[in-house]
């Protein structure tokens, strides 16, 4: 197994935890979706893998509804996504990915919750080389085979596949997640959930102490509304 799969059982979704963090984060995603395509699934692929991942977490219908009546207001807001790059106590790197309708809000937030915990905010690109883009997409297990999945889906840019107890996971650098969801959908493989994700080259292992430090900053970050994803190099332990 490789890293994608390390980096998975490690984390386990467990920042997705609260279901209502994952509503607002896909209500989110619903608006940049239908604002970049327009509200037809159909015809917008980055809707559809969003509605996808609603149904995964189990974000009832006239939710999502809802959201995409709301996007196509013309009225409404747009969202921009804004990656932040810095530093936890004891070198540990952060990258921060918000989606925000207000960029100086944001920045100031993140700004103080890095200086309140003894980290620093970085400039671009001071940290994001640490990390590969990775897509990924979870499939059903049910009638297929990970290694002949993985065999068919190289020519597509899949990197590694494995299964677990949810599934069939396909992982591939980020610029191959268009050629493979076309080709899952062309060959009628239900899409259960995709995403994208940034897996730390080189991880960093910490003593407890040292990674509660980290933790209360991660954890802080986290709570903010504007905050999609937030992703380290400090080493986790799986659960």
């Amino acid at each position: 197994m490789g890293r994608a799969f390390e980096f998975r059982k490690a984390r386990k979704m467990k920042r997705w935890s609260a279901m209502s963090k994952a509503f607002t984060r896909i209500g989110k995603d619903i608006v940049m979706a239908v604002k970049e395509s327009g509200p037809d699934p159909n015809s917008n692929s980055r809707l559809r893998a969003v509605i996808q991942n609603a149904k995964a977490v189990n974000m009832p219908k006239d939710n999502v509804e809802r959201a995409i009546k709301r996007a196509s207001d013309k009225s409404l807001g747009d969202y921009k996504e804004v990656l932040f790059e810095g530093y936890a106590p004891h070198g540990v790197a952060i990258l921060v990915e918000t989606a925000t309708d207000n960029n100086t809000r944001t920045v100031a937030n993140v700004r103080s919750y890095f200086n309140k915990y003894n980290g620093s905010l970085g400039t671009s690109g001071s940290v994001v080389f640490m990390f590969d883009h990775t897509c990924n997409f979870r499939i059903p297990s049910e009638g297929l085979d990970a290694e002949e999945i993985e065999l068919e889906f190289i020519d597509f840019g899949a990197e590694e596949v494995f299964a677990d107890d949810d599934g069939i996971l396909i992982y591939a650098p980020f610029e191959s997640f268009g050629a493979i969801q076309a080709e899952l959908e062309k060959r009628e493989i239900e899409i259960l959930s995709s995403g994208f994700e940034r897996i730390p080259q080189v991880t960093k292992q910490l003593s407890a102490e040292d990674t509660a430090e980290v933790e209360k900053l991660l954890e802080k970050i986290e709570e903010d509304d504007d905050v999609q994803n937030v992703y380290h190099t400090m080493e986790e332990v799986s659960e």
